[in-house]
């Protein structure tokens, strides 16, 4: 579903009303308040119940006892939550306005088939078994095929349907592998089986080192991509009577979509729905004026990863639900509703 704006739209990215961006503004504000309730909330609940004045003990007089080792463990996975919430968030509404879709997520240019197609070859051919070694080898297949995709639907001139029709043909293939890789391979399958269904429960402080780098470039060049992403989601004549660099713009985000979405799913495993639903329901109280849809969705995604962390550990104890479950089951029946309830967002 590609779409133009209507021009009473459009004229939403222009300088909001006092009234209306200080409304934006203290909703961002509360939203960085519910932001931090949900990562205490995360640190204080898990699997196995601890008393408050353990957990409170664990943040700051760590002894190294059972339940200090519990405390630290969820500190790196709530850590690990608020990176890779919002690099699922950014990138989402990157690819939304890039593609002038409002339901296009990661997966919609093969980014996810192409880190988990790495891992899978990983696994099978290089023998890798580490969460360290998987991290390296999923970011450089969503790298890979970001470049691909970027190849085959930019060479002669981007435009979203190219890019679109590129990244799904690319992600039909790369899936089929995957699937042929795991038949074949008993050992892979096993291996794979947590991976692919998104987890934050391997969160440990290597894996949160060696992609925030990437994470902290990737948001970096998102938010400073608001501007021009506003003009090209404008239409194409539109952008370039507003002196927009279409190609600039578009290459360029791209490779901060690949970035954070690539580190995000070499860390957690693809986690759907979270890069899809945030993005399009912050569009419904901001408008389609990026300069406020990339902070909210920055802020607002790691409240729905986080919350749906929590709820999986709470409802299953005292095993627990991948986070990837929890958003997959929730998500879907809430984006239906507001898919109903309301005209869908435009961009």
């Amino acid at each position: 579903m590609l779409v133009d704006s209507p021009p009473e739209q459009r004229a939403e990215t222009a300088p909001a009303p006092p009234t209306r961006r200080a409304i934006r503004a203290v909703g961002l504000l509360v939203s960085l308040g519910l932001l931090l309730l949900v990562a205490l909330a995360s640190i204080a609940i898990g699997a196995k119940a601890l008393p408050l004045d353990q957990v409170w003990h664990g943040l700051f007089h760590d002894t190294g006892t059972y339940a200090d080792v519990v405390v630290g463990d969820r500190i790196s996975r709530t850590v690990l939550g608020l990176l890779a919430g919002a690099a699922l968030g950014l990138s989402g509404a990157v690819l939304q306005a890039l593609t002038r879709n409002p339901l296009a997520d990661p997966g919609l240019l093969g980014i996810n088939a192409g880190a988990s197609a790495a891992v899978v070859t990983a696994i099978t051919y290089f023998g890798v078994t580490s969460l360290s070694g998987y991290v390296w080898f999923a970011f450089l297949g969503a790298a890979v095929v970001g470049a691909l995709v970027w190849f085959l639907g930019g060479s002669r001139g981007a435009t979203p349907v190219r890019l679109a029709l590129a990244g799904t043909a690319i992600s039909a293939a790369l899936y089929g592998y995957l699937q042929a890789v795991m038949i074949m391979d008993d050992a892979a399958l096993g291996k794979m089986r947590f991976w692919t269904v998104g987890s934050l429960a391997s969160a440990t402080d290597s894996t949160i080192e060696q992609v925030a780098p990437f994470l902290a470039v990737g948001t970096v060049l998102a938010l400073a991509l608001a501007r021009p992403l506003n003009a090209v989601a404008m239409g194409d004549d539109t952008a370039r009577a507003l002196g927009a660099n279409l190609n600039r713009t578009r290459a360029l985000s791209m490779a901060a979509a690949t970035v954070l979405c690539g580190a995000a799913t070499a860390a957690c495993g693809p986690i759907v729905f979270v890069g899809l639903m945030v993005p399009h329901a912050v569009r419904s109280f901001t408008g389609p004026d990026l300069r406020w849809i990339l902070p909210y969705a920055t802020v607002l995604s790691p409240v729905l990863l986080l919350g749906a962390d929590v709820l999986g550990r709470m409802v299953a104890r005292p095993a627990e639900l991948q986070v990837g479950i929890v958003t997959a089951v929730l998500g879907g029946p809430v984006f239906i509703f507001l898919v109903r309830r309301r005209r869908t967002a435009q961009l």
